[in-house]
């Protein structure tokens, strides 16, 4: 070994002590008579001292080192005269005997430390050296700690970790595949795994009945801070339980990590049915460290409640929504101007916002004075159960476009108010999403999750009068309003099967081409099963405080998809084309 401690491990027990270290140079201090610098390793930081009196040659060659040099010294443990409570090493330093240059560098294109001078596009090219950094390596060791967990939870529930193939059969239904082609078999192709789906449910067939996998994905879609071509999930499933059992297992789950990574003990998580997501919140994965909670004024269940014939926005729009702002009537004009400017951006779409502002001596200011008295204004207040000192602002339109814009209003607020605190966490599960979605332009209706969700039992009989009626035994769990996992309870009779690709349009040979493997395992005993899938990246950047999974993943793309650091896709030689049978355009 080329050190005998590490650089993050010496303290003043080991004072005297005769000790080897190596590592990366962090900088160095020319003070004249003496020379410090300070060496890195994954573990810490070491302050080196080289003094001029006690040997000048020694003095003169550190001197000469560069950052990022890789280095091996040799010298003795010493109490430091100013110590540096901030950092683990602090108390002690080591007086240089000997320093052996292991390895030169050159001047590197950005800093190597928290507070670097290189931007997004530079650290991704040289991810290796933007790696080495203190808190981006932290990350990782955050990643590693959170995988342990995870195994060690799944073990003591009796999982079986089970690696499924990689090179599959691509499917029509999800998001697109990444295609590998065939050279053995010539315009054949493989498929990139979105996910284990399948083979989890032949394992279930097989009687593994708890399987679990961190496994990495791979979908072809436009990327998002949240998002990456290829990515890791933590793939879970299990025969002979229901909706209760999973929830109840893997809830379990998301207390062990907050209790064991980030020594949190979180309450029993919230449930919420996805009718009551959209309604109150505007959409399936509210944020639930704060309430503000939407209130209809006009939609199907509750008619009109505004006094109609008053304004003709209220009047002709579908559905009309508002939430309170706690504390906000001292908004100036200016400020709700910007609220009104923020709603009208393309991104969010709102023809216009409604204010009134009931102030903390009763009295009532209005952007709808004109239309309503203050009688009015109050009664349409007290419905929304503001209080003096309270902003209520308003939304109307067509119900699904404002109820998206409401929900996004409401996050935009709860990010002014600071009620979206990242180091606070409410959990939830939501359940009973619809089955089927409608697509306008394939003109049939698609799985709202995958084709394998199997329906409440009491809305099968829908699947053949009204399939967009049809609720899923499936569910997501939400973290501060990411959704960080989702899964169902399973189909595992081949005819609800069948039934199921009939309604999304299959042909009986299509679906017997693409899933006839799953239906013929069906036919050989097929245990009651279900199970979930967390986004892993998500999780860690959840529990490391960052918005982008790109921070937790070792060499992440780009938002064009590309690896720059390898340059990444490329193009191939004209011979693998060729032997792949690819023609060039």
């Amino acid at each position: 070994m080329l050190r005998t401690h590490t650089c993050g491990e010496l303290n003043i027990s080991h004072k005297g002590q005769q000790v080897s270290l190596s590592g990366w140079v962090q900088r160095s201090r020319d003070l004249g008579g003496m020379t410090f610098v300070d060496l890195r390793d994954r573990y810490g930081l070491t302050q080196l001292v080289f003094d001029m009196d006690s040997n000048a040659e020694l003095c003169q060659q550190a001197r000469t080192l560069g950052r990022e040099f890789v280095v091996q010294c040799h010298g003795v443990v010493a109490e430091r005269s100013s110590k540096n409570n901030k950092l683990a090493t602090g108390e002690i330093e080591i007086i240089v005997e000997k320093i052996v240059i292991l390895n030169r560098s050159e001047i590197p294109p950005f800093t190597i430390e928290e507070n670097t001078d290189g931007g997004d596009e530079l650290r991704m090219k040289y991810r290796y050296l933007d790696l080495r950094r203190s808190n981006v390596k932290a990350n990782f060791e955050l990643r590693h700690r959170m995988a342990s967990a995870v195994r060690n939870y799944l073990d003591q529930q009796q999982f079986i970790e089970v690696e499924t193939p990689v090179l599959i059969k691509s499917t029509p239904e999800g998001a697109r595949d990444f295609v590998v082609p065939s050279r053995v078999h010539n315009g054949q192709f493989y498929a990139l795994p979105q996910s284990p789906q399948t083979f989890k449910q032949l394992l279930m067939v097989a009687g593994f009945d708890r399987y679990y996998q961190i496994v990495k994905c791979f979908r072809d879609e436009d990327l998002r801070a949240d998002r990456q071509p290829e990515f890791t999930q933590i793939d879970c499933e299990m025969s002979f339980i229901e909706q209760e059992d999973i929830l109840a297992v893997f809830e379990g789950l998301v207390i062990h990590l907050f209790k064991e990574v980030k020594n949190i003990t979180i309450p029993p998580l919230h449930r919420m049915s996805y009718a009551d997501a959209m309604k109150y919140y505007g959409n399936d994965k509210p944020d639930m460290r704060f309430d503000m909670k939407i209130v209809a004024y006009k939609d199907e269940s509750c008619q009109q409640f505004i006094i109609p014939g008053k304004f003709k926005v209220v009047d002709e729009a579908e559905y009309v929504g508002g939430i309170v702002c706690k504390g906000c009537a001292e908004y100036t004009r200016k400020q709700v101007d910007e609220l009104t400017d923020w709603v009208k951006r393309p991104q969010i779409g709102a023809g216009g916002l409604i204010y009134i502002r009931y102030n903390t001596d009763g009295s009532i200011k209005s952007s709808i004075d004109k239309f309503y008295s203050q009688e009015e204004l109050k009664t349409i207040l007290e419905h929304a159960h503001a209080m003096p000192g309270d902003l209520l602002l308003i939304l109307t339109g067509i119900e699904n476009k404002t109820r998206k814009a409401l929900s996004e209003l409401r996050l935009e607020m709860g990010n002014r108010l600071g009620l979206r605190d990242k180091n606070n966490y409410s959990c939830l599960w939501v359940y009973d999403f619809p089955l089927l979605e409608w697509n306008e332009e394939s003109e049939r209706f698609h799985a709202m999750h995958h084709p394998f969700t199997s329906p409440k039992t009491e809305d099968v009989s829908l699947l053949k009068t009204n399939p967009g009626k049809v609720r899923a035994n499936a569910y997501d769990l939400v973290i501060n309003g990411v959704e960080i996992g989702g899964g169902s309870i399973r189909i595992f009779d081949k005819k609800l099967q069948a039934q199921m690709f009939e309604v999304l349009g299959f042909t009986e040979e299509k679906a017997q081409e693409q899933f006839g493997f799953l239906m013929n395992a069906f036919q050989y005993g097929a245990p009651p099963h279900g199970g979930i899938a967390f986004g892993f990246d998500r999780l860690c950047s959840l529990f490391g405080g960052s918005e982008s999974i790109r921070d937790f993943i070792a060499f992440p793309k780009n938002n064009a998809a590309r690896d720059i650091m390898i340059d990444a896709p490329s193009a191939i030689d004209e011979t693998q084309l060729k032997e792949l049978g690819i023609r060039t355009l």
